[in-house]
């Protein structure tokens, strides 16, 4: 079954630019209803909604400023954007940084982690079929990162593995069957964004810093575009509780045999306590 963008409202956060922008232009190029951006970057946001309001018509983007870190703030906006149970929504939680200093740590769990899921359950109870809605489709942001230890950024690791966990389960049958909304899950590696600047990246422990500087130069590093493809390509394509590939550049790659493969050997020392 291939699902289409056309007819669906989009709520997608930290879209301001990078990823998240990139998603924007090519849901639209799709023909998505409507965008609801959710990002601080207000400089940014209105100047993307402005851009593509002029080519697809007044009001396609809106722009609302919404910190994800701030709890009442995310429940307000989602509440707000996913009111109408007569339109069909697709949520992409996108909103990340990429910084582990002693500064910034908790809020790089509250951005990443915590916002994420907070975001996802209200979807999941807004959207669910089985209580009123019209089902619909969350797709979480991870990260290559979640395959790998990572002993430079400890706590960006550790986000991205658990989003990763978080949407195998919440988009297992056990939900979807019920609720009719899936989770899907996409992997990025590194992407040409902000985000992995110099001036941007942070840890408690500077030599890391410069460590992990010298590890991404070795890896390839695709573009906005290319990780923006693969949210459009996991919405048509993927089932629930699915785990997308973007790296390099190349096409979005269903992974989930991998990652299920990867989750019985590592449960297998505890199979044997089972009753």
């Amino acid at each position: 079954m291939v699902f289409e963008w056309k007819n669906n409202v989009l709520l997608i956060t930290g879209a301001s630019k990078g990823i998240g922008a990139s998603v924007t232009r090519q849901a639209l190029a799709e023909g998505v209803q409507q965008v609801f951006n959710l990002d601080i970057d207000k400089e940014n946001g209105v100047a993307l909604q402005q851009e593509l309001n002029d080519i697809y018509g007044d009001k396609k983007v809106t722009f609302i400023y919404c910190d994800v870190a701030n709890e009442e703030q995310l429940k307000t906006n989602f509440k707000l954007v996913l009111a109408d149970n007569s339109k069909n929504y697709i949520v992409v939680n996108n909103a990340g940084i990429f910084n582990d200093s002693l500064q910034t740590f908790k809020k790089e769990i509250d951005i990443n982690l915590t916002g994420l899921v907070t975001g996802s359950l209200i979807a999941l109870d807004l959207m669910r079929k089985d209580n009123g809605g019209n089902g619909g489709t969350i797709i979480n942001m991870s990260s290559i990162t979640a395959f790998n230890v990572v002993p430079c950024f400890p706590v960006y690791n550790a986000t991205k593995s658990a989003i990763l966990t978080f949407g195998i389960s919440l988009g297992a049958d056990e939900f979807y069957n019920r609720t009719d909304v899936r989770v899907i899950t996409i992997c990025c590696g590194m992407t040409d964004t902000s985000i992995i600047l110099k001036e941007n990246i942070g840890s408690f422990d500077e030599e890391m810093v410069h460590k992990m500087i010298e590890i991404m130069e070795d890896y390839p590093n695709q573009s906005g575009d290319s990780a923006g493809r693969a949210v459009i390509e996991a919405f048509k394509y993927g089932a629930s509780a699915s785990v997308w590939l973007s790296n390099a550049d190349n096409p979005a790659e269903d992974i989930t045999n991998f990652v299920t493969k990867a989750n019985k050997i590592m449960a297998e020392p505890i199979l044997k306590y089972k009753k």
